[in-house]
């Protein structure tokens, strides 16, 4: 008997996932937990494990919209004989006959004449066709001059519906500042030897930011709550988001508890979640639930932007690249590694002046980071 190969549930809220694509050809063997397919959700892209060794044989389509549990396609166990995939018989047309004619009510035949049928004009207003599953993907029709034209994941269409409801609901506004990186970057080369081989992960920039946020958040408790409805929730919790970027989209997994993490159990837990996240292997409940985020657009050059808070949370901090610049330092001129860094907020519940104390408090920490690890 062959192996159903399902969309396994996820999380409470998902309900369906697109099959962004089939690793495995239709045909192909494949061994037991061997990835074959990659399934896209609102929340997360996770790979599809073969549940048995056999050969593989396709029933849904790369692109298709699938409700979860559904079955996409088979594994025909090895030994077995290759199944012919089933096809749908046609349906057959039943014609009634028509009722006998009795005799004495029979009339001379009448003339034969053509009928014509109705001519049918599309109309605004008609109704779309509706598609029985299993569903081809949508046809989608473009000029010689467009380019490759490929769907939106999931992912990427329900960050981008956040994003732009963001935009509309919030009053959003960004004030900068910039930090001296100085301090760290001796610090780190001090103990980066040290740490990486008690720890066996490398001490980033990210611990460093992740304890200052938590410790900034502290004292400014606007910014680590949310507005529901007419009331304000002030959380009690520490749970810091921090945005990855992954080639099927930005996601952004929650440090729970990050004020009581140290800061190798930071670092070990952001390598762990861009690791998962390149193989697809996140969980939906990772992503959930954070009350503040942390982006850094620096690891790809950017020198400045203006971050979009993730709601419900109420802010969201961008760091940004190094750069040597002159700065007047006690009356002279020197060259230090600066980083600009950006707090988005959401002027409804953060007042101007909490989100500027609460930007150079984090400052303050990065510049002197044995006030940090003091703290901790």
């Amino acid at each position: 008997m062959p192996v159903d190969l399902k969309v396994p549930e996820v999380g409470e809220s998902i309900t369906e996932g697109q099959i962004a694509e089939w690793l495995k050809k239709d045909g192909d063997e494949v061994k037991k937990d061997e990835n074959v397919a990659v399934i896209d959700t609102q929340k997360t892209t996770f790979e599809l494990p073969a549940p048995e060794a056999g050969r593989l044989r396709i029933l849904r389509q790369a692109g298709e919209t699938v409700p979860i549990g559904e079955i996409v396609g088979r594994i025909e166990l090895n030994g077995e004989p290759a199944a012919a995939e089933a096809k749908p018989e046609p349906k057959k047309e039943v014609k009634k006959a028509a009722p006998p004619v009795p005799e004495a009510a029979s009339a001379p035949a009448a003339p034969k004449t053509e009928k014509k049928e109705p001519k049918v004009v599309a109309s605004e207003k008609a109704a779309p066709a509706i598609a029985t599953p299993p569903a081809a993907p949508p046809q989608r029709v473009s000029s010689p001059g467009d380019g490759r034209v490929v769907p939106m994941t999931m992912l990427r269409r329900t960050a981008a519906k956040r994003l732009v409801e963001a935009k509309q609901q919030m009053a959003m506004l960004t004030t900068f500042n910039e930090v001296d990186m100085g301090a760290v970057q001796a610090l780190r080369k001090e103990l980066q030897e040290q740490f990486e081989k008690r720890h066996g992960v490398k001490l980033g920039f990210m611990s460093f930011f992740v304890k200052a946020v938590a410790e900034a958040l502290k004292e400014f408790t606007q910014l680590n709550a949310e507005i529901r409805g007419t009331d304000i929730v002030y959380h009690q919790r520490f749970d810091i988001g921090v945005a990855i970027a992954s080639d099927r989209g930005l996601v952004v997994p929650v440090l729970r508890g990050a004020e009581k993490m140290s800061f190798a159990g930071v670092e070990k837990a952001i390598g762990d979640f861009a690791k998962r996240s390149k193989e697809g292997k996140l969980k939906p409940q990772e992503l959930e639930g954070g009350t503040f985020t942390i982006t850094n657009g620096g690891v790809f050059g950017s020198l400045l932007s203006t971050p979009i808070v993730n709601p419900p949370q109420t802010g969201i901090l961008g760091m940004h690249s190094i750069q040597e610049r002159p700065m007047a330092v006690q009356g002279q001129v020197v060259i230090r590694p600066m980083m600009y860094l950006a707090l988005t907020y959401d002027h409804r519940l953060v007042d101007g002046r909490e989100a500027v104390m609460f930007l150079r408090r984090v400052k303050e920490m990065i510049e002197s980071p044995s006030r940090v690890l003091i703290e901790e």
